[in-house]
Formats: C-alpha cells, structure tokens, sequence
C-alpha cells in the first residue's frame, strides 16, 4: 500500500486530500490512517470525507462501534481547526467532544461533513455529521470544542 497523497504544509487557501491525514499538517502516517477516515476537502471552516465501515469498526453486537464516530468527530474537527489557525502559527487541542448515535451502521460508507460553527482567538466550535451514503440519513452527530494554543515563545 503506497501512502496517501497530502499536501505540504506550506500550502496555502483550500486544499484536496485524497487520503488520510491529508490537509499537509505534516502526518502522512497517523491516527486518521488507522481508522480509515479519508479526508476529500479539507479549509479553515470546512471539512468533508468518509469511512468505508469495514469488520475493524464493528462492536461485538455487528454494528459500528461508538468510538468511531467520536473519533471521527475529533479528527474532522481537529483538521478544520488546525487549517484555520496554522497561519498564526498556533496548534488546537480538543478540549471536548460530545458525539450523540443516531442510527446503527453494520457495513457502507459513512459520509462526514465538519463545518465550524464559531471561531474565536482562543476557541472554537464544531458540528460534524455522519450520514450513510447509500441514502443520507444520519448516523452521528458531534461536537467538538477546540482551544486554539498559542505559538510556543522563540
């Protein structure tokens, strides 16, 4: 397997990954990999992507487990979040997630839109969708609220 094409991190304006870990933060290898979320746009206040739900994402009943939404959540958000601030030099750490389940998934692939809800100089706000592919519905839905970190001194 060949990694995934990302973009440099010196890129800038809106930018096209077609993997994980896309957006040129500097980690071709990394979190998003192992969980098979591909990540299609990735700018300050928009993300989208998906994951194909595969037997790795299936709790012990056959449907997706929780914990991928949520880290779903976190990942979109925390993309997004970076985008919008590595201009200013700052990083962003979640500081809370709240991922609700709405429908039970067994197979497909799952749609991902993360669209900023507000973004201040110290914080900022996310939603993120889940939703099958096949017809559109919704089967997550979270939050994630990101402290924007300041620059660490020369």
């Amino acid at each position: 397997m060949s990694p995934p094409d990302v973009f440099s991190a010196d890129e800038g304006g809106p930018s096209h990954a077609y993997g994980p870990d896309g957006p040129g933060l500097g980690m071709a290898e990394g979190f998003s990999r192992s969980i098979g979320m591909h990540m299609e746009e990735v700018t300050g206040s928009r993300v989208t992507g998906w994951v194909d739900v595969g037997p790795q994402h299936l709790q012990p009943g056959s449907i997706v487990h929780g914990g991928l939404y949520a880290a779903v959540v976190e990942e979109a958000a925390s993309y997004g979040a970076s985008f919008a601030v590595r201009h200013r030099g700052q990083r962003v750490v979640g500081v809370a997630n709240s991922t609700n389940f709405i429908r039970s998934v067994t197979a497909g692939r799952i749609l991902v839109e993360a669209v900023a809800l507000q973004q201040g100089r110290t914080q900022q706000f996310w939603e993120v969708r889940m939703t099958q592919a096949e017809d559109g519905r919704l089967v997550a839905l979270g939050h994630l609220r990101l402290q924007n970190l300041l620059p660490p001194p020369d």
